[in-house]
């Protein structure tokens, strides 16, 4: 005779079915399943057998002792002859000669065997029996009855139907952490109180406080796009979405305006970062007062100069596509709560080919950190080389690198505005080169710093002259700015010096 099949689960498409033990097939399955009818018909037998004492101890009938005292071995063999591993074999026997025991303790201390002492202890038996023995049996049985009843139960909400997967409730809603996520503008509208408060400016939009639904603190840019400008937008933000550094900020979302028509009127999108509570540089360097530049010391800002310049060494070097800021100055630069420093304002960058030398670009930097081929539109990852040797100067100092001087209180409005700057005086990169020739590089420290390394702030001068040279292929690479911050790489001062026609531009 040819064996029998075991019973098929249903398959549903996209669902796992649990494994469940089935029987098995052949001579082993017409074994076990007559030893399962066995012990079922036994269990029957004597269940009836508990519910016929009840009955007579209801109807206070004295049930036939033979039957009862009969029941106690069948239980003990139904317990016995459960297919079971040896230690559940011994477990059964502890377990009935306890409750037999206990019967016979209430028999002497009752002076005889009381009828419902007998039918408890029969119910104590067989409930533990099915609970115990009987359920691993039928689970088998249970779960394929169960997984045939799904199949006419709708689907579960949270079903990918486009796989065919099924997702536990809390998957649903699963998102990768490290990708920007797109919000809806009443979402931002939310997070922000309709942009109650304002706390800063950047070169390519306002600047917002808000907070997730979460809790978490945000900073929210509004930026003002021409209709045409959506896929520049998109661009921008997949540029910044793959780009993974200590200190770099990284996005948290984004927000596109929903489409009106064809209309070609300008319209914002918003870009979602982490806040920072220490804010941005330039408030500690330039609007903190004193007090706030002497809470930055001379470690804090030498550790800043380092992480940014670690940054933009990545943008250039490390990414797939070189990675241009083109707008690196102490308001880019924010700080965290143990002053480390984070890059941030990528709205004007731009992505090249690491083959090539230079970009033709138009309206991105700030003036007096520009270098001089933005004149002519040309910019190359020496651009943000010199940005950053402007920035490290003001770092150093303290103060704006283009400061003009008071004129004298008897001049007037109009002959202060026609004097010429002096350079020499008031264009800060002229000062400290001089400094430096003279020795005297101590005097353009920020006197707020309370104890700082002369050496140190020599070797960090030199990098700064290096980087703001007028020819860009004179400046270093950022890897090498690096290793000179670090002291792999030895800073020689620069023949050249920071001259009007190069420098006064952008101011």
């Amino acid at each position: 005779m040819a064996d029998l099949e075991a019973p098929q689960l249903p398959r549903r498409r996209g669902v796992l079915p649990t494994p469940v033990a089935l029987p098995p097939t052949g001579v082993r399955c017409r074994t076990l399943a007559r030893s399962n009818i066995l012990h079922c018909s036994a269990v029957a037998l004597l269940s009836f057998h508990v519910i016929f004492t009840y009955a007579c101890v209801h109807r206070v009938l004295a049930p036939p002792m033979p039957s009862q005292i009969a029941a106690y071995p069948a239980i003990a063999c139904l317990y016995i002859w459960a297919p079971s591993r040896r230690s559940d074999k011994i477990a059964s026997a502890v377990f009935l000669a306890a409750l037999a025991l206990i019967v016979v303790f209430v028999s002497i201390s009752a002076g005889g065997l009381p009828i419902s002492v007998m039918f408890v202890a029969n119910v104590v038996a067989m409930s533990t029996y099915c609970a115990w023995k009987l359920y691993p049996i039928a689970k088998p049985w249970i779960q394929l009855g169960i997984q045939k009843l799904a199949r006419f139960l709708p689907a579960p909400a949270w079903q990918d139907e486009e796989e065919g997967l099924l997702l536990p409730p809390q998957l649903a809603s699963f998102r990768i952490q490290d990708l920007p996520r797109e919000f809806s503008y009443g979402e931002v509208r939310a997070m922000t109180r309709d942009f109650e408060a304002k706390v800063g400016q950047g070169g390519s939009g306002q600047v917002f406080r808000g907070q997730l639904s979460d809790g978490t603190p945000v900073a929210v840019k509004r930026i003002a796009t021409a209709a045409g400008e959506a896929d520049d937008f998109l661009r921008e933000i997949s540029t910044v979405a793959n780009v993974h550094h200590r200190s770099l900020v990284r996005l948290l979302g984004y927000c596109l305006p929903p489409r009106r028509g064809n209309t070609s009127s300008s319209s914002s999108r918003y870009l979602v970062y982490p806040f920072f509570e220490n804010g941005s540089l330039d408030t500690w360097l330039f609007d903190g007062g004193e007090e706030r530049r002497r809470r930055l010391t001379w470690p804090a800002r030498r550790r800043a100069a380092v992480d940014v310049a670690r940054a933009l060494a990545y943008l250039h070097h490390e990414c797939r596509l070189q990675i241009l800021h083109l707008d690196v100055k102490p308001g880019n630069v924010l700080l965290d709560g143990d002053l480390r420093a984070y890059v941030s304002d990528f709205g004007i960058s731009v992505s090249v080919d690491p083959g090539m030398s230079s970009v033709d670009t138009r309206g991105r930097g700030t003036p007096g950190y520009m270098p001089p081929e933005m004149l002519v539109n040309a910019v190359s990852a020496k651009s943000d080389v010199f940005s950053y040797g402007m920035t490290l100067l003001e770092l150093v100092g303290g103060r704006r690198n283009f400061e003009p001087s008071s004129g004298s209180g008897t001049a007037d409005a109009s002959s202060a505005a026609a004097e010429a700057p002096d350079l020499a005086r008031d264009f800060f990169p002229c000062v400290v080169r001089e400094k430096m020739a003279r020795g005297e590089v101590m005097e353009v420290v920020d006197a707020a710093m309370a104890e700082v390394d002369r050496e140190e702030v020599e070797a960090v001068v030199r990098v700064a002259l290096c980087c703001i040279q007028r020819r860009w292929d004179m400046r270093p690479t950022m890897l090498t700015v690096v290793d000179m911050l670090e002291g792999r790489v030895a800073a020689d001062l620069p023949p050249e010096s920071p001259m009007s026609s190069s420098l006064a531009h952008g101011r």
